[in-house]
């Protein structure tokens, strides 16, 4: 009884309102100074009629008009939901379609940002996963050389005569496991940096393939029962000479950890190449081996948070390449690219 009218409603609740007082006045007047008693009733009835011909009138167009508001309230009322916009809509009047236009922007303009909103969320959603991602492997790889330090230490305090050998091998694995940590953390701070955008590159004139020799024998004292063959010739590339490094050790000391069998490095003709005989990369895990995070399934290696080559696809996406992976399962791989 007391709900707002809907606008059909109100306009022929005012207009019935008005129509039948003008009527009463009209019907008055007529009778007053009409003497014929026929002519009277007949052009009271001729107005009726008027009236009710004008009366339907009104009603068709508020019925037309209300209809087109129901439409645009349709439109609004779903704003957030609708999937498709009915550009062929037509209004019968000139505003209700200039109201119409200016509606379908509004809704061009929200779906935009839906989308933009969706997208944002998304990638949201994947950073959180990664950052998930990084404190587990984090958690995982810290565990181990942690606990050895604390276990090698504890033994040291306790047993204060232990024999000097034992003492030297014990202090020697918590070097060893202390040099894992810090190199973690570097691979981490490396990594951090490229996520914000902060690396620059300090490019200088050198020779990779002494740079090569540097990082190999550096390799051959942390690994000193495996082989590692530079194999190739002096190249003296422009590039940041620090973060080929990182990629050259990152490539050998991946391909170490992935056989047991000797590892050949060769530079040639501006191009690099890191062979193993390992275990090999099957074709579906190719393109997922270079992204954040990516640990394989079947073997866990220390100092392996995923990090190692999606850290060399990137300092190479900086110095304008590519890395280059070809590989068979049991067989071995061969990580490549060029300067």
């Amino acid at each position: 009884m007391f709900r707002r009218p809907h606008f059909k409603e109100y306009v022929m609740a005012r207009l019935v309102t008005v129509a039948v007082v003008i009527f009463l006045l009209f019907s008055i007047f007529f009778v007053l100074f009409i003497k014929d008693t026929k002519v009277a009733l007949i052009a009271i009835g001729l107005l009726a009629l008027a009236f009710s011909i004008f009366i339907f009138a009104i009603y068709r167009g508020a019925k037309r008009m209300q209809k087109e508001l129901m439409t645009i309230n349709t439109y609004l009322k779903n704003l957030e939901n609708i999937e498709k916009i009915d550009y062929q809509t037509r209004f019968f009047t000139q505003e209700f379609e200039d109201i119409n236009q200016n509606l379908i922007k509004v809704l061009k303009g929200a779906k935009k940002r839906e989308d933009i909103k969706q997208r944002y969320n998304a990638k949201l959603k994947l950073k959180n996963r990664q950052r998930a991602d990084m404190l587990s492997a984090i958690a995982h790889e810290f565990r181990n050389p942690i606990a050895s330090i604390m276990g090698y230490s504890q033994t040291l305090h306790e047993d204060p005569d232990i024999p000097a050998e034992l003492r030297e091998k014990f202090l020697e694995k918590i070097y060893n496991n202390g040099n894992k940590i810090e190199s973690l953390l570097s691979r981490l701070i490396l990594w951090n940096k490229f996520e914000s955008g902060e690396t620059t590159l300090h490019k200088s004139s050198f020779d990779l393939y002494t740079l090569a020799q540097e990082v190999t024998g550096s390799l051959h004292e942390k690994y000193k029962t495996r082989e590692i063959r530079l194999e190739g010739e002096s190249t003296t590339i422009e590039a940041d000479r620090t973060l080929m490094e990182v990629v050259l050790k990152n490539l050998i000391e991946n391909a170490l950890k992935y056989s047991k069998d000797e590892v050949v490095v060769r530079i040639k003709e501006g191009r690099v190449s890191v062979t193993d005989k390992g275990v090999g990369i099957s074709n579906k895990d190719i393109d997922k081996v270079t992204k954040k995070f990516y640990r394989s399934g079947t073997h866990n290696w220390d100092n392996s948070m995923g990090l190692g080559l999606s850290i060399v696809k990137t300092i190479l996406s900086l110095h304008k390449s590519k890395l280059e992976i070809e590989s068979k399962v049991d067989e071995g791989s061969t990580f490549s690219f060029r300067i």
